[in-house]
């Protein structure tokens, strides 16, 4: 059925976590915090990342989504931030003026998208001289690893091998996408793997209700209630821990310059 961004019912889905300091590392192994005064966070969701950018020291961060729930949740959670602002938009047409951000971020917001040249072709548009263009996401080779207490996500396709080929799908490879930031006009491209870690669950009990109301987990609404249920008890027998488990996912992360 997948997710309906544009549901009430799913505003606060991404306000739910922080982002970990797994990534706030990697960010700054790959950018120089400080000379970065200006940043687009394309596809915001609830402004985690948004946020993340400000306490790094990014002096004014935009957030753009297409979703007005996604965004009302966003600025609800980014509330106590004065130098973060929301707006509608999508990521082949945000309606900002050219050239005018040092940084454009789009983290987990390619597997949602077809027609990678045109976003990525705003993206440069976008982009000041010497910019930097950053996206995360899950390659199918990411997404097929095998599941343990750490990586749960490879549970849910042990279990329901008929999304393997949904997941593919939706999903583009690491040469597909140099292959549009190099049509798009960007020349340096670089490229690395995260294990971010995604939620510290206290227990158990945490982990299986997190699944179960399908927070921040998009693929879990191709499953219906039945399958879901089946889900969590899966879960619950494959994961041996029972308290202080680190749910990590593993990203490809492509740096992109002008």
């Amino acid at each position: 059925m997948g997710i309906d961004f544009h549901s009430k019912q799913n505003r606060l889905t991404y306000t739910t976590r922080v982002a970990d300091r797994s990534w706030i590392d990697m960010m700054k192994s790959l950018l120089t915090v400080e000379h970065i005064s200006n940043a687009l966070d394309i596809g915001c969701g609830g402004g985690i990342y948004s946020k993340a950018l400000a306490d790094m020291g990014v002096q004014t961060v935009i957030g753009i989504d297409f979703s007005e729930p996604i965004l009302e949740g966003a600025k609800e959670n980014c509330k106590d931030y004065k130098n973060i602002s929301f707006q509608l938009g999508n990521a082949y047409d945000t309606g900002l003026e050219s050239q005018s951000f040092q940084l454009v971020i789009e983290r987990a917001l390619i597997h949602h998208l077809w027609d990678l040249h045109a976003c990525f072709k705003e993206a440069h548009r976008l982009l000041k001289d010497g910019g930097v263009f950053i996206i995360q996401d899950r390659t199918p080779d990411d997404c097929l690893l095998e599941g343990d207490n750490t990586n749960i996500r490879g549970y849910l396709f042990e279990l329901f091998p008929k999304l393997i080929d949904e997941e593919i799908k939706r999903r583009h490879s690491s040469q597909t996408v140099i292959e549009a930031l190099q049509e798009a006009g960007f020349k340096k491209i670089e490229e690395v793997k995260l294990w971010e870690t995604r939620k510290v669950h206290e227990n158990k009990a945490q982990l299986l209700k997190d699944i179960s109301e399908r927070t921040g987990r998009s693929i879990l609404y191709e499953l219906d209630d039945q399958e879901l249920s089946l889900l969590t008890d899966y879960v619950q027998k494959k994961v041996t821990k029972e308290n202080n488990i680190v749910e990590k996912d593993r990203w490809t992360i492509w740096k992109a310059t002008i």
